[in-house]
C-alpha cells in the first residue's frame, strides 16, 4: 500500500520477492525507502527505515504523528499548472523551512501525484524539478491507504531515520535482515534517475554499497539487493556467497515514452 509513486518502486516485482525473504526476521531495516513498497507489504513489527531525502522521511513521519492535519491540508491543492509551479517553486524561496511539517509533506504527495510520471527529481541545488503532469484526476488524497499506514506506523516499533544509510546499520545484529533498494546504476546515461536526492549515486557509491554487503555477510546477516542488470552490478556481486537472480520489471517512469516496458532487474542475496 505506497502512498507515493517512486523511481524504482518494487510493486510490480513483489511477486519476485516476496518468496526470497527470510521467514523469521527479528529487526527488517530498510536504508533507502523510497516509496517503501516491499517494507509496506510486509509490514514488519520492528523495523529501521531510513531514506537521504529529509523531505520523503518528513512524509512518513507526518502520516505517522498527524495524518488528519495531513489529509486536511492535500485537500486545499488545485490540479492546474499555474498552481502547480507555484507550490513546485516554494523550495526555491526564501522560508521554506519555516514550512510546518504538515505543510512540506502535503507539497510532496501533491507534487508526487500531479507530476510528470509521477517522477521525484531533482537539481544539483536540491530543488524538486519535474514539470507538470496535466492529469485530469489524480487521487491526491487516498484517505484509506493514508490512515492504514498512519496506523501501522503508529501500533509497531518503528524507527525512521534521516541519514547515510550505513549510520543506519550501525549495531545491526545477526538475526536481523537488510533489503536493499538503493539508486540503480543507470542502464545508459539518458536512463539515470539517481537525482531523487542531491548529488546522485555514482559507482564509487556503488562499490561502498557492495563492499557494505560483504561486512554484512562476513558478520552472518541476511541482505536482499536489487539493482539493474548492468555488467557493473552483474561484476561487483559475483562474491562467492552471492546469488544473483535476474528479473524482468515493468517500468512506466522515463522522460521517453518508447523507452518504457520491461527492463532487466537482478535481485542479490547471501542466503539460501
Amino acid at each position: 500500500m505506497p502512498f507515493l509513486k517512486w523511481v524504482g518502486g518494487k510493486r510490480q516485482l513483489m511477486t519476485e520477492i516476496e518468496p526470497l525473504l527470510p521467514t523469521r526476521i527479528s529487526t527488517y531495516y530498510e536504508p533507502f525507502v523510497g516509496g517503501g513498497a516491499v517494507f509496506l507489504h510486509t509490514q514488519p513489527k520492528k523495523a529501521v527505515i531510513n531514506d537521504y531525502n529529509s523531505e520523503l522521511i518528513n512524509v512518513y513521519e507526518t502520516i505517522r504523528d498527524n495524518v488528519d492535519a495531513l489529509i486536511a491540508h492535500l485537500a486545499i491543492h488545485e490540479n492546474n499548472s499555474e498552481y502547480f509551479y507555484q507550490i513546485r517553486a516554494l523550495d526555491r524561496r526564501e522560508g521554506f523551512n519555516e514550512l510546518s511539517k504538515v505543510e512540506r509533506a502535503s507539497r510532496v504527495i501533491y507534487l508526487n501525484k500531479t507530476c510528470f510520471n509521477g517522477l521525484y527529481r531533482v537539481n544539483s541545488s536540491g530543488e524538486f524539478n519535474t514539470p507538470f503532469g496535466r492529469y485530469k484526476n489524480p487521487n491526491i488524497i487516498n484517505e484509506t491507504v493514508l490512515r492504514a499506514v498512519s496506523n501501522y506506523l503508529q501500533k509497531n516499533d518503528i524507527k525512521l531515520l534521516n541519514g547515510d544509510y550505513q549510520d543506519a546499520l550501525k549495531n545491526i545484529r545477526k538475526g536481523s535482515f537488510v533489503y536493499f533498494d538503493p539508486p540503480y546504476d543507470p542502464v545508459s546515461k539518458s536512463s539515470n534517475f539517481t537525482g531523487y536526492v542531491q548529488g546522485g549515486f555514482d559507482d564509487k557509491e556503488q562499490e561502498r554499497l557492495r563492499d557494505t554487503c560483504v561486512k554484512l555477510n562476513e558478520k552472518g546477516i541476511n541482505f536482499l539487493l536489487s539493482n539493474s542488470a548492468t555488467e557493473l552490478m552483474k561484476d561487483l556481486y559475483s562474491h562467492k556467497d552471492f546469488q544473483i537472480i535476474e528479473v524482468g520489471a515493468t517500468r512506466h517512469i522515463n522522460s521517453v515514452g518508447s523507452k518504457r516496458g520491461e527492463v532487466k532487474e537482478i535481485l542479490v542475496r547471501n542466503y539460501g
